[in-house]
């Protein structure tokens, strides 16, 4: 008896310069790799896949005409292009703003009279509401700030320092009128997290320290009973740093209890501890705490590079570096070897969704051709690049890779089981809302791969090629089971 075709469509991009190209036509090979579907087996419901808000990108493309501005939110947030459902903006002035600044800058106004958003109101939300406008399905805004106003901290400094006790309440209103004067505008605040990056940044740019007893506290008596006595419906989550052994200590004071998790809808973490590292082991700890709450990506980015114009080859190549390459600690200095920028963009969302990540932000989603504008001068990388002088824009393959994950794996998909023969591919795959699966593969090696992708009884055969990201989408409309998040 012959079994039916497994239907399928097939995207890719490549070093060999397919930039999410639809493929109908492969190549047979010796290189055959058996995978084999389970949506029975089903794990996280994913949340979604994005970028952040922020001044510096906001700037530039208010620098740029028209028809680029528009371009470049419809690449990002339309039908056709990436699709964005998860993003991220900054709660007061961030490296990647033209220059400190506070809602509230009047020192001891405890009630925060002077509160005002509109620094923000030039750049950041008209570019969030003409994403909003373009993006059919909507997307999802986590809030994050870096540091109070100096006023309200122990070293009355934009950089480093912790809150004073004294503020917590006033903090914690910062806060609600935060969310209450976005909502003037249209805009509503899905999530926020407590601080970014709390244990600091080796005091370089906007920062405040926290304990996870201290956060536990802030999050326990002031900011959670606030925000809930207001009737404000929105995700608090905890620590917004580096994977690894922090990440597990973390857990287990924010997680001890119901009385210390009550207030905390999940946690926030970011990919800067290792360059070649995903940390299943502490990702997992922390699902394994509190099963049921969010574990969400909210920053990565190609770091200490400026970058590289209209040259997809160095975005394929092992040349990037980051802080670690330089700065790091002998004993740490093996997280940080040089790398292939897509392989870790793909390589991080696949371990991170294999371990139990349902949300995946990256950082910048403009840039300039420096890597900025960033009052500190800390140079970044952005899937977008431009050059605002001669109004030219520059999508690098790191918006490609992106797009692999956000365009194709939807909010509310279910992440599945499969298995996989050659464990030199690295895979993800989900099941939409829409009952279609998409799997995700990753080819680093420097030959194609012929796949045999099968569901049931019915399979078809593709090729990955060389140095290559792909999404297979099956569009058999199978059922798993949901798993409540």
């Amino acid at each position: 008896m012959v079994q039916d075709k497994l239907v399928v469509e097939v995207f890719e991009t490549s070093a060999n310069g397919n930039q999410l190209k639809k493929v109908t036509d492969f190549a047979t090979g010796d290189n055959v790799v058996s995978v084999k579907l389970l949506p029975e087996n089903s794990y996280q419901t994913i949340t979604g896949f994005g970028g952040s808000f922020t001044e510096s990108s906001a700037y530039l493309l208010n620098k740029l005409s028209k028809k680029n501005r528009d371009l470049i939110l419809d690449a990002y947030f339309g039908s056709h292009g990436a699709r964005y459902s998860l993003t991220r903006t900054h709660i007061n002035s961030c490296d990647f703003s033209l220059s400190n600044y506070s809602y509230a800058p009047i020192e001891n106004d405890k009630e925060l009279a002077s509160f005002s958003i509109d620094e923000d109101k030039d750049d950041i939300i008209p570019m969030i509401k003409d994403a909003m406008a373009i993006s059919e399905d909507g997307f999802k805004i986590i809030a994050s700030p870096w540091t109070a106003p100096p006023w309200m901290k122990d070293n009355n400094n934009w950089v480093g320092g912790s809150l004073l006790p004294e503020y917590y309440d006033s903090w914690a209103l910062f806060f609600s009128k935060y969310l209450k004067e976005y909502k003037k505008e249209g805009i509503d605040i899905w999530g926020i997290t407590v601080e970014n990056e709390p244990l600091g940044n080796g005091n370089n740019w906007e920062s405040m320290h926290y304990s996870a007893e201290e956060m536990v506290d802030f999050v326990g008596n002031h900011l959670g009973p606030k925000l809930k006595s207001e009737g404000q419906d929105v995700k608090i989550l905890a620590y917004d740093q580096n994977r690894g052994e922090e990440l597990e200590q973390w857990a287990e004071v924010i997680y001890k209890d119901e009385a210390s998790s009550k207030y905390f809808d999940g946690f926030a973490i970011h990919w800067y501890a290792s360059t070649v590292d995903w940390f299943p082991g502490s990702l997992n700890f922390t699902h394994n705490m509190e099963p049921n709450k969010y574990l969400i990506q909210s920053e990565a980015c190609v770091d200490s590079e400026i970058p590289h114009w209209k040259d997809d080859s160095w975005y394929w190549a092992k040349e990037a570096t980051d802080w670690g390459w330089d700065w790091a600690p002998e004993d740490q200095k093996k997280d940080h070897p040089k790398y292939v920028p897509v392989y870790r963009y793909a390589r991080d969302i696949i371990g991170c969704l294999n371990n139990w990540v349902d949300g995946w932000v990256d950082w910048n989603m403009v840039l300039d051709k420096q890597g900025g504008p960033n009052w500190f001068k800390n140079w970044c990388v952005a899937p977008v690049i431009v050059d605002p002088e001669k109004d030219e824009v520059y999508f690098t393959p790191l918006y490609h890779t992106m797009a692999h994950f956000s365009r194709f794996i939807r909010p509310g998909a279910v992440r599945i089981g499969f298995e996989i023969s050659d464990k030199e591919l690295l895979m993800t795959a989900a099941q939409n809302p829409d009952g279609t699966i998409a799997a995700v593969v990753l080819n680093m090696s420097a030959v194609p791969k012929n796949i045999v992708i099968s569901l049931g009884d019915r399979s078809t055969e593709v090729q990955i090629s060389a140095q290559a990201l792909q999404t297979i989408i099956v569009s058999d409309k199978t059922k798993s089971k949901k798993r409540e998040n």
